[in-house]
């Protein structure tokens, strides 16, 4: 590209992508969607008791510090000027749960990650308090069951387990937000001005949220006993919520002043990002979990079989609000990751794709990774994971094999759910996700589902969906979302190589084996308690 051209690319916007297992900062062509520069930092997890997940609210802020400086970095060497970024948008991993102190501005504790467990107990203690122990009793209100997974039980424990977080309560010090609140509030100006507000996307993962008011629910907040002001101010995904403010030493110290003017959970993004406008277009992410979401316009759809109701967006603060229909499963890439850091049979996750591609078969092994119970179709927080059908003749290859099968298998289930409760079975799958980039897990997707599986050549469409509600809003305008200005996108396909009837039966023994791992776990055990 000339020098000219590199000054001539027009408005950029930049994204923060703040997932479970990485913070990134990417920076997008508001005029072609093209993916300019970006940076990538992978975040540790703690696993303090088992079933315990957590993470550094402070590693996460600087995680996307070190990110967005090292893209402007990164800028300056392709000659491609960082004034020219008009808006930054947000997204993030959804339900994960900080507390902190406002008048400090450091957190209170460490942020109680979305897939941790440890509020199984919780859950037990407040479904005694329901009529007939009814996990969906609010499933007309919040779209959502009585889970783990959820933000409101998440600070339902950390209000009983953490002395200071009820002191910083009674002294009106304490905030509470999702990963999204907390990185606007500090990149707004933190405890010196900074902005305390989420947005829709992400307040309809709370289970505190009414859906159709959206509002926060006096009668859930009273049920869960969580003080309202601590919540934050809930927004449109596409409006400013304020400016940047960057340390002026730093390159990326040139972003201070420009707005911040996205917000979407990470799934809305990436519904957003694949441009799922239209009512009953549907995409599926890979990343640390997996997630069907398919959109239902501007009717909220109720399901019969498991999956969960969600706002998809709200492009807005006087435009309208689309729902989605969701299947999500807790554990995909991380199973992979699990193999290469937990039992150590591979050093790279690409390695692992090489040990399945050696064999290409599980040779009937079948790998259940309900580490944290089984979200939908099943709702089983009891579920833990499983590998069976061994032989003497299993090896790690198999092994491999019988993961990737897993997150496809799981993948099925919540289709077969999504295609139950719209009525018009999906012709084909929209991927995206850190995962796609594994060529035979994508192959044995269209294989397990029986249509073809579609994956976008750019694969970050989370970022590109939190960069065009950023564009898009009111006030910066660099990005236009009508249907005829959407660039179309350049697509991969895999078409099913197998015949249907193997297909079946495969997926018939893995139901099989999913029942096995149920009821394995109570709370009772001795994995609950109070931190140390």
């Amino acid at each position: 590209m000339a020098e000219s051209e590199r000054t001539a690319l027009g408005p950029l916007v930049g994204a923060i992508d703040q997932g479970t297992s990485s913070t990134r900062f990417l920076v997008f062509n508001a005029k072609t969607a093209e993916l300019l520069s970006h940076h990538q930092v992978e975040i540790q997890q703690k696993f303090p008791r088992e079933g315990w997940v957590e993470q550094d609210p402070k590693e996460i802020l600087n995680s996307v510090y070190e990110c967005v400086e090292r893209t402007c970095e990164k800028m300056k060497q392709l000659n491609i000027s960082i004034a020219n970024i008009r808006a930054i948008g947000v997204t993030n991993q959804r339900e994960t749960t900080v507390v902190w102190d406002k008048t400090t501005g450091e957190p209170l504790y460490n942020a109680i990650v979305w897939l941790d467990l440890r509020t199984q107990s919780t859950v037990e203690r407040l479904l005694k308090r329901i009529p007939g122990k009814n996990k969906t009793f609010s499933k007309f209100k919040t779209g959502l069951p009585l889970s783990t997974y959820f933000s409101a039980v998440k600070l339902r424990w950390l209000l009983d387990n953490v002395e200071e977080i009820r002191e910083a309560v009674a002294d009106g010090r304490a905030m509470f937000g999702t990963i999204d609140s907390w990185l606007i509030w500090v990149c707004i100006g933190g405890k010196n001005g900074g902005i305390h507000c989420t947005d829709v996307t992400n307040a309809s993962r709370t289970m505190l949220f009414n859906i159709h008011s959206l509002e926060w629910d006096p009668e859930l907040c009273k049920f869960f006993d969580i003080p309202m002001e601590i919540l934050p101010k809930v927004r449109s995904s596409s409006e400013i919520y304020g400016m940047m403010k960057i340390c002026p030493s730093l390159k990326s110290g040139a972003l201070t002043g420009v707005p911040i003017s996205g917000c979407l959970g990470d799934q809305s993004a990436a519904l957003v990002g694949q441009m799922c406008f239209q009512d009953g277009q549907a995409k599926n992410t890979y990343g640390t979990g997996c997630f069907l979401l398919c959109n239902t316009g501007q009717k909220s759809v109720f399901s019969e079989h498991g999956l969960l109701t969600t706002i998809a967006y709200k492009m807005g603060r006087d435009k309208p609000v689309f729902y989605a229909l969701e299947g999500s499963v807790a554990i995909a890439g991380a199973v992979v990751r699990w193999l290469r850091d937990n039992l150590g049979i591979a050093k790279t996750s690409q390695e692992v794709e090489k040990l399945a591609a050696e064999v290409g078969t599980s040779y009937g092994c079948y790998f259940v990774p309900a580490f944290s119970g089984l979200y939908a179709p099943y709702w089983e927080p009891s579920a833990r994971g499983i590998i069976c059908g061994l032989t003497q003749f299993t090896n790690k290859n198999h092994i491999a094999f019988a993961a990737l099968e897993a997150v496809c298998f799981q993948t099925r289930e919540i289709l077969d759910a999504m295609n139950k409760d719209c009525g018009i079975p999906l012709s084909q799958l929209q991927v995206d996700g850190g995962m796609t980039n594994n060529k035979i897990l994508m192959q044995l997707q269209s294989d397990i589902l029986c249509i073809p599986v579609v994956k976008p050549s750019m694969p970050e469409t989370t970022a590109l969906g939190a960069a065009m509600a950023a564009g898009a809003a009111e006030g910066v305008g660099v990005w236009s979302l009508n249907p005829g200005d959407l660039t179309a996108v350049t697509c991969e396909r895999f078409e099913p190589q197998i015949n249907p009837e193997e297909s079946e039966y495969r997926y018939a023994r893995w139901k099989k084996a999913v029942m096995k791992s149920m009821g394995w776990e109570t709370s009772e055990g001795p994995s609950n308690g109070k931190p140390k």
